[in-house]
């Protein structure tokens, strides 16, 4: 019996041959830019993003990013960040010059004085005024100095908590508190750093087989309690050494840093018991809404020769778990067991 695979996986697929096509260098950048424009949750992006025509330079792709992902391009916000602080150290400079020239004009008054009182006569008096003159002055300097330079640091430590925020949850998917894609594209990426000896590790999608148990409108009424509560869930069940992100809907990503995989199918199955054991109950009513199951797709590093082969890979793996009815673990092949015209090959775990 054919089932449907879903539209999420149908999109992570289609973009894989859409880029090659378009001679798209396969970075993570690209993938997330090319995947939203595919997704059409920004129709502003999709316009963009088809007004750049067939061929994609780079360079207009990389215009795109800065304008609808900023946080692609990280540099250009710690560049920001730089300026503002050097202009905030320049301002404090400028009042450190402001205060070596008071000490200076203090320092000249009080010679004067003192040479005045060292000739003595009828301008003691007088001489003695202007120096606490000079002194009620420096007082008042001293303290307005103290404002102003609080008032810098107080300007210095927002901008800090503002870097330490946005580093934080720049990388955050807010309603599971897990990672997100960012956090995956990123995880992937340090994974090929060195492109000739690839980290050992094996990643996985997974996606909750919603659809097994509920309707399509009682799953978009239980949308937003479904993602909460099984990203909680997976919180709790998921080794915290490990990565794990929610990309959209009830789509997730996994990275093992284990180059076994029976122990990545291990602790996958783990997730799936966990999953089992928990029962799901309705929001309003409170009533046992029973189990919901989870298909995933796995493929380790040293099967794939790039971030987006990696990621493709699993989608492929998930979308057969999917297609043969959900509630099991595909593992994407190795190269050399593939049959002559094949690209890939699959099994099942």
């Amino acid at each position: 019996m054919a089932h449907k695979k879903s539209s999420s996986t149908d999109i992570a697929l289609r973009i894989a041959t859409a880029m090659k096509q378009m001679g798209i260098d396969g970075l993570p950048r690209n993938y997330e830019l090319v995947y939203e424009a595919y997704a059409g949750g920004n129709p502003d992006l999709v316009r963009d993003f088809i007004a750049l025509g067939k061929y994609k330079t780079q360079a207009a792709l990389d215009e795109l990013g800065r304008r609808y992902l900023p946080h692609q391009h990280e540099a250009s916000v710690l560049q920001r960040s730089v300026g503002a602080v050097s202009n905030e150290m320049s301002n404090f400079m400028d009042l450190l010059s402001q205060e070596r020239s008071s000490l200076n004009d203090y320092g000249r008054l009080i010679g004067e004085a003192s040479q005045v009182i060292r000739d003595a006569g009828g301008a003691l008096g007088s001489s003695l005024e202007a120096l606490q003159r000079a002194t009620e002055q420096r007082v008042s300097h001293t303290a307005e100095m103290v404002e102003k330079v609080a008032a810098q640091s107080a300007t210095m430590e927002g901008i800090q908590k503002e870097m330490a925020e946005f580093e934080a949850m720049k990388f955050v998917d807010p309603p599971t508190k897990l990672g997100n894609r960012r956090a995956f594209n990123k995880a992937l990426a340090r994974v090929y750093a060195n492109p000739g000896l690839p980290m050992s590790c094996g990643v996985a999608v997974a996606e909750i087989d919603a659809e097994r148990r509920f309707s399509p409108g009682q799953i978009e009424v239980l949308s937003d309690h479904l993602v909460t509560f099984y990203g909680g869930l997976i919180r709790q069940a998921f080794p915290s050494s490990e990565l794990a992100v929610r990309f959209d809907g009830l789509r997730f990503g996994f990275l093992f840093r284990t180059s076994d995989e029976s122990e990545v199918t291990r602790l996958i199955d783990l997730l799936r018991a966990a999953f089992q054991t928990v029962a799901l109950r309705d929001p309003r009513t409170g009533r046992n809404l029973g189990n919901l199951t989870l298909s995933a797709g796995v493929c380790m590093s040293d099967r794939a020769d790039s971030p987006l082969d990696l990621a493709a890979a699993c989608e492929r793996a998930l979308a057969e778990a999917k297609g043969s009815g959900g509630d099991q673990i595909v593992v994407y092949g190795r190269g050399d067991e593939v049959p002559a015209g094949k690209e890939w090959m699959l099994y099942r775990a």
